[in-house]
């Protein structure tokens, strides 16, 4: 690459979405230089507005946002009255817990004792449109001192056992590691060679506003058909999906005459569409990455894993990557990650896409205008309306059934963390809001304290009781808010040392100054 060389960091992050912005967050929290570098001359477009940019955000991304100091911003910039005019869910006498292939299952069904991991919560799912989203992460990173530059086209990477150059039109940017947010149609994955394999679309979706010169002919709501399935609703807003192997999905001209012609055809009406609005289209097609890292470049988000939006799961799935990957890689940049840790990144958060991979082509089984299928939906119908069947789909919904393999059989242990409320006046969640590991010592064991003082460069220590600690004498806590230990017993703390080691070097052999350079 002879053009000149416009930037060096520590981490290029390429896309400034949700994920890519949010990663770079936890980077720059843990004091790593980043820069992002985004396709897209302008951020804004009315298709990140409500309704088209409306995304449901599961109770385990209300987490990760609260965790870090971001819930409440993200909820004061939340339009509420345009969120509440376009989600018609949020008009139901009920309210909705969320939906498995637009089956509905309600927060008063839920059986939330059955999650013995957890304790009562204020967080609830919450609808947010990506505009807002986008604008409190970029806020968050810009005060951390992360570069955002827009208009950035990459065209090719060079990636060597020591960093990782990337020609954007006539510039150079080099960083010492490359990820890849940037979307399903990720630059990254293709010119680093990453596999992306899965299964073909079997559908295309519309979504549309629409001028109905009689909108009385189509009834409001969810419908079913010999064709298809449509959501209308009222006024203006067209939801559709047609079985047709996805071949109009960026194929076809989205013309007011074509939209009515599919809304013709599904609906199996005379319906007139006078004036098309915004429209865009999506499909059912599954893939994912055959790896999540290749030397010095990794993909998050969209980038590694692509699936239908049926269920709101795939944005709530590259959070949880970026949440993942952003401790493990800055303890690597920063010179005391054990050699494995980063590793482990991919070992926990593939599986995870697998299995939503998986949650979203059971949806469309169910929705495959046949005979079967209608069968089969009837019968989910059912148990989705039972206590133990919604109380299910709103673990998995949620997000709240995570586990990762740790290899530990108590009952918390790789799971989030109860959000404690402690004898301090705080909740837990707010002593994660630097991004470090925390040991929580319910009783100030002094073998504790001692393990604390040797890691204190990237471990936390609070001594505090909690009105309801669980039957928990002590636990250690990832920056990334999961339980890595926890015991109900007294501990001399070579358990809590042993895990440590298969993160961290220790001190002595940490290989630079471990100092945060610019903590939030």
């Amino acid at each position: 690459m002879s053009d000149p060389l416009f930037a060096t960091c520590d981490v290029l992050i390429i896309g400034a979405g949700p994920v890519g912005l949010f990663l770079a967050c936890e980077l720059a929290l843990a004091g790593c230089s980043v820069q992002i570098l985004e396709q897209a001359s302008d951020a804004s477009t009315s298709l990140k507005r409500a309704p088209f940019g409306l995304r449901g955000l599961s109770v385990a991304t209300m987490e990760i946002f609260d965790r870090r100091g971001l819930l409440m911003p993200l909820k004061a910039r939340i339009p509420e009255r345009d969120i509440a005019s376009a989600a018609s869910w949020m008009r139901q006498t009920r309210q909705p817990a969320g939906h498995f292939a637009g089956i509905d299952f309600f927060m008063d069904q839920i059986d939330q004792t059955q999650w013995a991991h957890r304790l009562p919560s204020t967080i609830s799912p919450m609808a947010a449109d990506l505009e807002s989203i986008e604008a409190v992460l970029k806020d968050r990173a810009l005060t951390l001192g992360v570069v955002v530059s827009y208009g950035i086209s990459v065209s090719e990477i060079h990636a060597t056992d020591k960093d990782v150059s990337v020609r954007a039109d006539d510039k150079v940017f080099r960083g010492n590691w490359l990820v890849g947010c940037d979307g399903g149609r990720s630059s990254v994955r293709k010119a680093a060679g990453f596999g992306f394999t899965g299964t073909d679309p079997e559908f295309t979706g519309y979504f549309a506003r629409v001028e109905l010169a009689d909108p009385r002919i189509l009834p409001a709501g969810h419908h079913d058909t010999p064709t298809g399935t449509y959501i209308f609703d009222p006024p203006d807003m067209i939801r559709m999906v047609e079985f047709d192997e996805g071949v109009c999905h960026r194929h076809r001209a989205l013309t007011r005459d074509h939209i009515q012609t599919v809304l013709r055809r599904i609906s199996g009406s005379d319906v007139e569409v006078r004036a098309l609005g915004l429209a865009t289209t999506w499909t059912d097609r599954a893939f994912l990455a055959s790896d999540y890292r290749k030397g010095r470049v990794l993909l998050a988000g969209d980038a590694a894993h692509i699936h239908s939006p049926l269920g709101g799961q795939g944005l709530n799935l590259g959070f949880g990557d970026a949440m993942n990957l952003g401790w493990k890689l800055a303890s690597t940049i920063l010179g005391d990650a054990a050699p494995a840790l980063l590793d482990s990144y991919q070992n926990e958060r593939r599986p995870v896409a697998e299995q939503v991979l998986d949650w979203s082509r059971a949806q469309v089984a169910l929705m495959r205008p046949d005979q079967g299928s209608r069968a089969l939906r009837a019968i989910v119908h059912d148990l989705a309306a039972t206590r133990d069947g919604a109380t299910y789909m709103a673990e998995r919904v949620w997000g709240i059934g995570l586990r990762y393999d740790l290899s530990d059989d108590h009952p918390l242990v790789a799971r989030s963390a109860p959000d404690f409320r402690l004898n301090d006046g705080r909740r837990l969640n707010e002593h994660l809001r630097r991004g470090k590991a925390l040991l929580l010592d319910f009783d100030g064991n002094p073998c504790l304290q001692e393990l604390c003082v040797r890691y204190q460069h990237r471990l936390s220590y609070i001594a505090v009781d909690a009105k309801d600690r669980m039957g928990l004498c002590a636990l250690l806590i990832r920056p990334d808010g999961v339980v890595a230990w926890a015991s109900n017993h007294p501990s001399d703390g070579s358990q809590v040392e042993n895990i440590l080691a298969h993160w961290l070097l220790s001190p002595r052999q940490a290989k630079v100054d471990l100092t945060i350079r610019s903590p939030f």
